[in-house]
């Protein structure tokens, strides 16, 4: 039997999200914090994002995150940067691999919006007590 676009998503979103920490903030809990303001938010994440967008085959789960990590440091969206990276660390990205791929793009979107991405990668690694150079 062929899974619906929500359980497909659901169970992607499940697979990547740390779910041992209530303190750090996950897919669910934004669906939760508008769900009375945008109840169908919860259906275009789930079944948009995850169960069409990270399904799809080429890429593995750790190459998705890096090019959503670059976009969203790209866009300035720390919130967001935030949340993927604690994705990053939960399915396997090193330190090493988000920070570079940070640093990577300090000549295509400039400094200042590295550095404040490296900021919340080291708040990530703080909360997560993830050291970068082991």
């Amino acid at each position: 039997m062929e899974k619906t676009r929500y359980q497909r998503g659901l169970d992607i979103m499940n697979e990547i999200t740390l779910t041992d920490n209530k303190e750090i903030g996950t897919h669910a809990d934004i669906v939760a914090a508008f769900k009375e303001l945008a109840p169908d938010l919860e259906s275009f994440i789930v079944e948009f994002a995850f169960g069409d967008i990270y399904s799809r085959e080429g890429l593995t789960k750790q190459q998705q995150t890096m090019v959503t990590i670059a976009s969203l440091v790209t866009l300035g969206t720390e919130p967001q940067l935030e949340l993927h990276i604690n994705t990053g660390l939960t399915i396997g990205l090193t330190p090493k691999e988000i920070v570079g791929t940070i640093v990577h793009l300090i000549p295509y979107t400039g400094f200042p919006r590295v550095l404040n991405a490296l900021k919340i990668a080291k708040k990530v690694f703080a909360q997560r007590d993830v050291k970068v150079n082991e």
